[in-house]
């Protein structure tokens, strides 16, 4: 955590900010490692050029904050307190007159007031350019955090397929694989699951429900896991009792598509790179209009962050860079495929964290 605020400190001193807050539940684990959601109250992070950070939070979280932040003070307060008040007797005591507040982009606009309120000269600027390029290249401890994630999501798609039976619901699937990740110790997943059969993953962000399972349904599994604050994030597509000709010719487009997209990731080559590879294939194999969306996103703390993996973006990969690849095909009412893997950048390719076979699968009915 000394490192990341270090980082933060010599952006500070180079742009002439006095204080940096951060408030958001990815930004404030990343420097000071406690994770939680405070829902509508308070907490936050404030970071100096020179001075110790502290933290200001719901007096509940102190006791947890205690046991991983040690280089700063916890100021806790009640239900019925200001903690804006508490803030600034905190600034008041580190000697602090703020002139330039760097601050995220998600503050709303009653803590933008609060902040006006309480330092009225201040001039506000943002800070998640700064913290998302800190965040975007992982070490070896998180890259370790993310191998772990990714395995549980692998472990996640094995038990959805082996729960697959004819008549089984989505729902019912679904709620196989959560249980099983309970088991193994995963509190949270990335987002909500998705189980989607046979026409259902004509939707790209389908909604599980009663569906039954059929035979010569295709089923779409995507779904992650949070692990120690990291995400994870797989989809695979498998066929139950039998693959008709067509879903055989659009899986192994989309199979085509991941597989040379990931052969492009290497440092020093365009972002944009990536998903014009795959959008490439599946156009030139006529399904152009049913790839809706970008080749991936960025991934780590949330399970969607910087960067975003699309056509017009032309930064350049950098080792350490972690991130999804998935493309997909989707044809309303009718069939969806998705194949999707999480990556890092090495020094001189890629790894990928996601290990689950992707070679064509019918599961066989029982």
């Amino acid at each position: 955590m000394e490192q990341r605020i270090s980082s933060l400190q010599k952006w500070m001193k180079e742009n002439d900010v006095d204080s940096i807050m951060l408030q958001s539940r990815p930004n404030t684990f990343y420097v000071t490692g406690f994770d939680t959601d405070p829902h509508e109250r308070l907490l936050a992070v404030f970071l100096f050029q020179e001075k110790a950070p502290f933290i200001i939070c719901p007096g509940m979280e102190i006791n947890q904050i205690q046991e991983v932040f040690k280089i700063g003070d916890i100021i806790g307060y009640n239900d019925s307190e200001d903690p804006w008040e508490k803030i600034q007797e905190q600034f008041l005591k580190v000697n602090i007159s703020p002139k330039k507040v760097a601050v995220e982009n998600e503050l709303s606009w009653q803590r933008v007031k609060a902040v006006e309120g309480i330092f009225p000269l201040v001039e506000l600027v943002e800070v998640n350019e700064a913290i998302l390029n800190e965040r975007v290249l992982k070490t070896d401890e998180e890259l370790k955090v993310l191998r772990a994630a990714a395995k549980l999501a692998d472990f996640g798609v094995e038990t959805g397929i082996a729960a697959l039976e004819e008549g089984v619901s989505e729902m019912e699937v679904l709620a196989k694989i959560e249980y099983e990740l309970k088991k193994k110790g995963v509190r949270e997943m990335s987002f909500s699951t998705m189980v989607l059969f046979g026409e259902k993953g004509g939707d790209p962000h389908g909604n599980p429900g009663d569906r039954k399972l059929k035979k010569g349904d295709s089923v779409l599994f995507d779904l992650g896991v949070v692990w120690e604050g990291y995400c994870s994030d797989i989809t695979r597509t498998v066929f139950f009792d039998h693959v008709k000709e067509e879903d055989q010719v659009v899986y192994e487009t989309v199979l085509q598509a991941q597989e040379a997209s990931l052969f492009a990731c290497k440092p020093g080559n365009k972002i944009s790179l990536l998903d014009n590879t795959a959008r490439d294939i599946i156009t030139n194999n006529g399904y152009g209009e049913f790839f809706p969306h970008r080749i991936g996103h960025g991934l780590g703390i949330e399970v969607h962050e910087f960067p975003s993996l699309n056509d017009q973006n032309n930064d350049t990969l950098k080792p350490g860079m972690t991130f999804t690849i998935e493309p997909g095909i989707y044809v309303p009412n009718k069939l969806g495929v998705r194949i999707e893997d999480d990556v890092v950048i090495t020094e001189d390719g890629f790894e990928t964290l996601t290990q689950f076979p992707k070679a064509l699968t019918v599961v066989p009915s029982k």
